[in-house]
């Protein structure tokens, strides 16, 4: 079997934009993930609403990322791959956060993951969907305002910065996904299927580029050929 953790926010966790709860596991994108894999993959989840990077919320406690993430780790263990996308709670008004600033979050919860991950375990880092335009007016999430949306869609390449650096994968998120109108901050149930279907292929990617690389076996050796994809529905 071949464990892949998924470590985020409420975007994994798989809130729903009008608050209703949260998708089922046929809806979210981790569930989705899952089956186009095939049965030889296990995706566990590990999403939280208000996840951050390094940053504690004085309203909610349990929220950053850098000091869970060994424990989600060691519970998990042994993994062959971790998905991490954090970073949208990071630019709320309340941190004052710089996107320099939410990227050295991001390295804490990479060191800390990779000091207490399985032997083997790869890495791949997920810039989160933009911030809806006026996420932070009236009747949305006051948490946010206009600077917040403009921090969140300078992440990507802040992020794949720090990929390089820690030799993990990248995937941007808000290139194929973005936010429900309702909220403006979460993905609805399309984006959630649009998600996963990306995902997937950028894990093929993955195992095209670990073969022309001549590594040794992976997780990736066990992906199929042939792109299954479209058989979700």
């Amino acid at each position: 079997m071949v464990n892949i953790l998924c470590f985020g926010d409420s975007n994994t966790y798989g809130y729903i934009p009008d608050g209703s709860g949260r998708y089922d596991e046929n809806t979210r994108w981790t569930g989705r993930l899952e089956k186009i894999l095939g049965d030889r993959f296990n995706v566990l989840e590990e999403g939280l609403c208000g996840r951050t990077t390094v940053f504690q919320d004085e309203l909610r406690p349990g929220r950053c990322g850098s000091e869970f993430i060994s424990i989600a780790v060691e519970s998990h263990n042994p993994l062959d791959l971790l998905v991490l996308m954090l970073g949208t709670n990071d630019c709320k008004t309340r941190y004052g956060a710089s996107v320099q600033t939410i990227g050295k979050g991001l390295e804490e919860v990479i060191k800390t993951a990779k000091y207490y991950g399985s032997d083997g375990m790869k890495i791949l880092i997920i810039s989160p969907i933009h911030l809806g335009n006026g996420v932070g007016e009236e009747g949305f999430d006051s948490e946010f305002d206009k600077h917040s949306e403009e921090t969140a869609k300078k992440l990507s390449k802040e992020y794949e910065k720090i990929a390089r650096k820690y030799e993990c994968g990248f995937f941007d998120a808000a290139t194929v996904a973005k936010p429900s109108e309702i909220d403006r901050e979460h993905m609805d149930a399309q984006n959630h299927k649009i998600f996963a279907r990306a995902l997937s292929r950028k894990i093929k990617q993955l195992q095209y580029d670990s073969r022309k690389e001549k590594t040794c076996v992976s997780y990736l050796d066990f992906l199929p050929e042939k792109d299954v994809t479209l058989g979700i529905i």
